[in-house]
């Protein structure tokens, strides 16, 4: 149930989205990409430092021992545009690889500004490598790479973070659509993704011990507090993670423990939670091999090349536009 109120000018789309999430009538849920707030962005970092979360850690390692073959199989000239770059960490390896036999034009696209000036100042100082950063959602931001391409250029899109499996299928198959659509025959998508493993290893990845998850899931009530004068009593919403046998995803949520009412004055409501329901704000879908595979055949790409972490079951593929 819910309560409507006056509500002051704010940030127009963070107010909308949460208005309309905090209102659905089945299930509560909020845009994973409002978890990433300069606090956030922080709270990730630390998270892929976790002995737990093999993500990031398998993604390095691929592109460190990769790198030069991913480079290997695109033509000259190239320009890097990266979708969700965070600090860039991982994007090194390639831009490396490539500062040994062209010039290159970097441009990180990312909502966190913090996050795109940390990936400037590291990466700015890679020999022939230029950085452009772009404080943009994912498709407005390339589609101003696009605009800069220059003949006879060709543009390697890099997705990295496995982000791809915060989409449902369906979504992110019309999410990549969209990405071949602004490209042309010659350009290029490496896209990550986590590969399927056992519940139990999934499960601590998302919830760690040390309680880094949590903090990060728990910032967003925080970030909505701060932003929207609303009241929710962090004490009173526990992180939780969950495993989707059928969907094959972990989802995160914020479960309410007892019953309560938040306002929040910016979006004009006053939300009411029964005890054990929860806010739903994450997914991250899991993958096979071969599925990445299909999905480049339907979306308008081909998978030229497929390399697969034996540490933690994670793939980095390299999509062509023929």
């Amino acid at each position: 149930m819910l309560t409507q109120l006056t509500a002051p000018q704010h940030d127009a789309s963070f107010v909308f989205e949460v208005r309309a999430g905090l209102t659905r009538p089945d299930q509560k849920e909020l845009p994973s990409k409002y978890l990433y707030d300069e606090v956030g962005s922080a709270l990730f970092e630390a998270i892929c430092a976790l002995p737990e979360y093999g993500l990031c850690r398998a993604g390095a390692r691929l592109l460190r021992r990769h790198a030069w073959d991913v480079v290997n199989r695109l033509d000259s000239p190239v320009v890097v545009a990266e979708l969700g770059s965070g600090t860039g960490k991982k994007t090194r390896f390639i831009l490396e690889a490539l500062s040994r036999r062209q010039r290159t034009r970097y441009y990180p696209i990312d909502i966190s500004a913090s996050a795109l000036a940390q990936c400037t100042r590291d990466l700015s100082v890679i020999p022939s490598v230029s950085v452009v950063g772009f404080e943009r959602a994912y498709l407005d931001g390339l589609l101003e790479v696009v605009a800069r391409r220059r003949e006879p250029e060709q543009i390697l899109v890099l997705f990295l973070g496995s982000t791809i499996g915060n989409f449902d299928r369906p979504a992110g198959d019309e999410f990549l659509r969209q990405v071949r659509g602004m490209l042309r025959s010659g350009d290029s998508l490496l896209l990550a993704t986590d590969l399927v493993k056992p519940v139990p290893q999934l499960l601590v990845a998302y919830d760690d011990p040390a309680g880094v998850t949590a903090a990060f899931n728990r910032n967003l009530l925080t970030r909505i507090n701060r932003e929207m004068d609303a009241d929710f009593d962090l004490t009173r919403f526990q992180h939780v993670a969950r495993w989707d046998t059928a969907e094959r995803r972990v989802e995160m949520h914020l479960l309410s423990l007892d019953r309560q009412t938040v306002q929040v004055p910016a979006a004009g409501i006053a939300v009411e939670f029964s005890e054990g329901e929860t806010i739903w704000t994450e997914s991250s879908h899991k993958y096979s091999p071969e599925e990445v595979r299909e999905i480049a055949a339907r979306t308008g790409f081909r998978c030229d090349a497929q390399w697969v972490d034996g540490e933690w079951a994670f793939a980095q593929s390299l999509f062509r536009v023929e």
